[in-house]
C-alpha cells in the first residue's frame, strides 16, 4: 500500500471506530431489522429478542425418554436412536444420570398444568431462502432446505454447523419477533402452538415422529413473548439501560407485571445467577460475562418455557464460558428449560448436552498434543526467522482512561512487536486488550506514554463487530469499495472471495450474511487494500472451526510475505495455532510476553482444549470421531 493511501484507514472503518458509518446504517434501518438486529440498533426489536415469559403456564411433561446429561467422563452409551434428517442430523444423547430435576418441578413456573407430550420445537419440511436484492435477477439465496427436526421439553440441544449453514436462521425462525423476511415453506411448532397458519400436509413428506395437534392454532405475539426467550451473540447488543436493576426489570414493566411481583421475581434471578453485588452497577462498567450474565437473567425473569441462545460465549474468555454454560446447564436441569444453542464449540458442552443437531456434516476431532506435533517445526523456524528481527511497534508506559474521574484502563503498559510477527493479546473480559489494540492503532489517544508506529502509513483495523465495515448493499460492492483507492481490479476482489468462501454471495446484501460470513468478508475487504500492519479484533468470531483453521493459514502465509499482525483473541486454540508470541493482559498491566509454546506450556489457566474440530482442521492426520 502506498503511504497516500493512508488517509483510506484514518477516516474509514478500515482503522476500526466504524461511527463515521453510523448515519449509512441508521439510514437503512428500516431494510435490515429483519436480517440483523445487532446493525439496527432498533429499541422495540432489542426488546423483543428478550421480552419472553411463561407466567401463566407450567410444563408437567411426560418425556417418552428423559433427557439425561451427559458427562465428560460417563461410560454411558450414545443412544442409537439418530435420525438422518434432510439438510441436518439429530442426535439424542442419553445416559444414566438420574438427578435430572423433572420439568414439573420447575420452580419458576406457575400452576396450569400440560398433560401433553407434545415436542418443545418440532420442525417439519421447513425451508428457508433470503429474497433477491432489488433489481438483481439472480434467484433467491436458499439458506435452509427440508430441515426436519424434534426437540423434547427439557432437553440441552446444541446446533452446530459450518459457518453459513443456518443456524442462526433457523433460532430466528423459531422465534417470530426475530423471524428473518424471505422465502419460506413447511411447519414449526413450538410447544404445540404453530408459529405461523398450519398447513395440512402428507405425513410421509415430514419423517420426524413427534405428537402434534393437525389442528394446532397460530402462537399470539402475547404467548410467544411468554413462552420464547432468545439470547443474542454480543453481550452488549441486547442490554438497553443503564443500571443491572433496570435491566432486569425493562421487560418485566413492559409486559405490565405488578411492581411486587416484578421485585420478587429481580430478586430470585439476581440470588440465582449470583449477581446481587453488582445489582445497581452500570452496565456500561460490567465485563463481557457480566453483561452475559445479566441477559440471561433478564430473559429468566420473565419465566420462558424454551430458551434460544445464538453462540452466547463467543465474545467471553474461558473463565467466563465457563461459568456462563455452568449457569446454564443450572437453568437446565434445575428450572426444566428446554435450551437450544448454536455454537461453533460443542466440546465445551459435552457434560450437559443431551442432543445434538448437525446442519452440516462435523469435522474431524484432533487433539492438542497432535497439534504440537505438527506444529513444532514451523515454532522452530519461526523463531529462527524473527530472532533478528526489528520492532515495528513499541508502547512505552501508557496510560488510558475514558473519563478523567475514571479508573484507569492500562496503567503503564510496555509493549513490543516484532516486524513480520503475529503477536496474540489475551486476558479477561474487561481487562483492556480492545482499548489497547485501538491505542495503538490511533483510534484512542493514550493521556500518558509513547507508542511508535513505524508501519502507521500502511495499516488497518478490524473492528469487534465486523458490521462496522459493511456499508454497501452487496457483497461484491463491498469487495470493490476501495478498488480504485487501493490499486486493485475486480479480479482481485474475485479471488479474494473465493478465498473466503464467499463466491456464491456476491449479490446477497451483506447484513443477510451470518456473522461468520460478515467476519469473513470484513477480512477480505481489510485484505484487499494490501496494510503492512494489521489489527485484529476477535477474528474468528462466528468462524466455524475450518474457517477458523483456514484464517490461521493465511494470517501465518501474510507474516512469511513481512506482514506484521496483532490480533486480540480470546480463542486460545487459535492463538497457539497462529501466533508467535502472546502478551497476556491484567489489570490494565502486561502480566508476560513470551513465546508461543513457552507461554501454553507454563500457564495454569490459559490453556487450549485437549481436543477439538480446530486442532482436527489443522492437523492432517486428525481423523474423525464420535464425541
Amino acid at each position: 500500500m502506498n503511504p497516500q493511501n493512508h488517509s483510506l484507514f484514518e477516516n474509514n472503518a478500515a482503522v476500526g471506530a466504524g461511527s463515521v458509518f453510523a448515519g449509512s446504517s441508521a439510514g437503512r434501518a428500516c431494510d435490515c431489522a429483519d436480517a440483523d438486529l445487532d446493525a439496527c440498533g432498533a429499541f422495540a426489536q432489542r426488546f423483543a429478542s428478550r421480552a419472553h415469559a411463561c407466567a401463566d403456564v407450567r410444563t408437567d411433561a411426560r418425556l417418552s425418554k428423559s433427557p439425561n446429561s451427559v458427562s465428560e467422563s460417563s461410560d454411558s452409551p450414545v443412544s442409537d436412536q439418530t435420525h438422518e434428517l434432510s439438510g441436518c442430523s439429530c442426535e439424542t444423547v442419553v445416559c444414566d444420570d438420574a438427578s435430572r430435576i423433572p420439568i414439573g418441578a420447575s420452580r419458576l413456573c406457575a400452576d396450569a398444568t400440560i398433560e401433553s407430550p407434545v415436542p418443545a420445537v418440532l420442525v417439519r419440511g421447513y425451508s428457508f431462502a433470503y429474497p433477491p436484492e432489488e433489481g438483481d435477477c439472480c434467484e433467491s439465496s436458499a439458506v435452509l432446505t427440508n430441515v426436519n427436526l424434534g426437540i423434547e421439553q427439557g432437553a440441552f440441544c446444541v446446533l452446530v454447523g459450518a459457518t453459513g449453514s443456518g443456524k442462526t436462521t433457523l433460532l430466528r425462525s423459531l422465534k417470530p419477533e426475530l423471524a428473518p423476511v424471505g422465502e419460506s415453506s413447511g411447519d414449526i411448532f413450538v410447544l404445540g402452538r404453530a408459529l405461523k397458519p398450519h398447513k395440512a400436509s402428507c405425513a410421509a413428506d415430514h419423517p420426524v415422529d413427534q405428537p402434534v395437534d393437525s389442528a394446532a392454532s397460530s402462537i399470539t405475539p402475547l404467548e410467544s413473548a411468554q413462552l420464547i426467550g432468545y439470547v443474542m451473540q454480543d453481550p452488549a447488543a441486547q442490554i438497553v439501560c443503564d443500571t443491572v436493576w433496570h435491566e432486569l426489570a425493562f421487560g418485566l414493566e413492559n409486559l405490565g407485571v405488578e411492581p411486587d411481583q416484578m421485585r420478587r421475581r429481580i430478586a430470585e434471578v439476581a440470588h440465582f445467577f449470583g449477581i446481587e453485588p453488582w445489582i445497581r452497577s452500570k452496565t456500561e462498567d460490567l465485563s463481557g460475562g457480566q453483561k452475559q450474565l445479566v441477559n440471561l437473567a433478564a430473559v429468566l425473569a420473565l419465566r420462558p418455557r424454551v430458551l434460544l441462545l445464538d453462540e452466547p460465549t463467543a465474545q467471553l474468555d474461558p473463565n467466563a464460558v465457563k461459568q456462563f454454560l455452568f449457569m446454564l446447564s443450572r437453568v437446565n436441569r434445575e428450572l426444566g428449560i428446554t435450551v437450544v444453542m448454536a455454537t461453533h464449540s460443542p466440546e465445551d458442552l459435552r457434560p450437559y448436552v443431551t442432543q445434538r443437531i448437525d446442519l452440516s456434516a462435523p469435522g474431524p476431532i484432533g487433539t492438542f498434543e497432535r497439534a504440537k506435533a505438527a506444529l513444532s517445526p514451523y515454532f522452530d523456524s519461526r523463531s529462527t526467522q524473527l530472532a533478528d528481527a526489528d520492532a515495528a511497534l513499541t508502547a512505552r508506559d501508557v496510560h488510558f482512561r475514558f473519563d478523567r474521574h475514571a479508573s484507569w484502563v492500562l496503567r503503564g503498559v510496555e509493549f513490543l512487536v516484532r516486524q513480520g510477527s503475529v503477536h496474540a493479546l489475551v486476558g479477561g473480559n474487561g481487562c483492556g486488550k480492545t482499548t489497547l489494540l485501538r491505542c495503538l492503532a490511533g483510534v484512542l489517544t493514550p493521556q500518558r506514554g509513547r507508542i511508535d508506529n513505524k508501519l502507521a502509513a500502511s495499516q488497518a483495523l478490524l473492528p469487534q463487530d465486523p458490521k462496522a465495515l459493511l456499508v454497501c448493499d452487496s457483497v461484491r460492492e463491498e469487495l470493490m469499495e476501495w478498488a480504485s483507492r487501493c490499486d486493485y481490479d475486480e479480479q482481485a476482489a474475485h479471488v479474494m472471495a473465493q478465498r473466503f468462501g464467499l463466491s456464491d454471495e456476491l449479490n446477497r446484501h451483506p447484513f443477510d450474511l451470518s456473522g461468520g460470513q460478515q467476519q469473513k468478508l470484513a477480512i477480505a475487504k481489510l485484505l484487499l487494500a494490501q496494510p503492512r500492519l494489521l489489527f485484529l479484533d476477535e477474528p474468528t468470531k462466528g468462524l466455524d472451526p475450518a474457517s477458523s483453521a483456514d484464517l490461521s493459514r493465511i494470517v501465518k502465509a501474510l507474516a512469511a510475505e513481512g506482514k506484521t499482525i496483532v490480533l486480540v483473541t480470546h480463542d486460545l486454540d487459535f492463538a497457539f495455532a497462529t501466533a508467535d508470541e502472546v502478551s497476556m493482559l491484567f489489570d490494565g498491566e502486561l502480566a508476560c510476553t513470551e513465546p508461543v509454546q513457552d507461554f501454553f506450556e507454563s500457564n495454569l489457566i490459559y490453556r487450549p482444549n485437549s481436543e477439538c474440530r480446530f486442532f482436527g482442521q489443522i492437523t492432517e492426520d486428525g481423523a474423525a470421531h464420535d464425541e
